[in-house]
């Protein structure tokens, strides 16, 4: 079961690491519409109208995308102190919680933007769902990444915690 828990841990590297290009594309394209609007307001003295909201949709998918692989690497803000002084066995059951926990995101997320999909986002005409999509998709990422936390815990196997070295693949 290890072996195929590798193998798939490396697909999911893949997964992750193209998440992560789309996240930092994203925050490059976000800062280049918000220095475009800067220079078209105060240079120029016409405000480009559509600038302000799809720099705030692509904000969704740099944040929510990140947040995806920083559960998938265990960089997640956390409150250990407790967890210091658990007998270990408790540790892994509270951090298996934890991974059960996050499928709600990808529920809910879904919710959303089918509830919001007949709205109209004003300034750029798109369906107001599209602002859930990266959630959406966030949150089956991260319903993938904690499954796989789930199973390499349940096959005896590390997962990574924010402070720990990086696990061999």
């Amino acid at each position: 079961m290890q072996h195929w828990l590798n193998v798939i841990a490396v697909g999911l590297g893949v997964v992750a690491r193209a998440a992560l290009w789309v996240a930092g594309i994203s925050l490059v394209a976000m800062t280049g519409l918000i220095a475009a609007q800067v220079f078209a307001r105060y240079i120029v003295g016409t405000p480009l109208t559509w600038t302000e909201p799809t720099s705030i949709l692509l904000m969704g998918w740099f944040i929510l995308l990140g947040a995806a692989v920083g559960t998938r690497e265990g960089y997640h803000l956390s409150f250990d102190v407790l967890l210091m002084v658990l007998p270990q066995r408790i540790v892994l059951i509270l951090h298996s919680v934890s991974d059960v926990v996050v499928a709600g995101m990808a529920w809910f997320g879904f919710e959303l933007l089918t509830r919001t999909w007949t709205a109209t986002m004003p300034t750029l005409g798109l369906p107001g769902g599209v602002a859930f999509v990266p959630l959406t998709l966030s949150g089956v990422l991260i319903v993938i990444f904690s499954a796989e936390r789930l199973a390499r815990r349940a096959a005896g196997m590390k997962t990574a915690r924010f402070g720990d070295e990086a696990i061999e693949e």
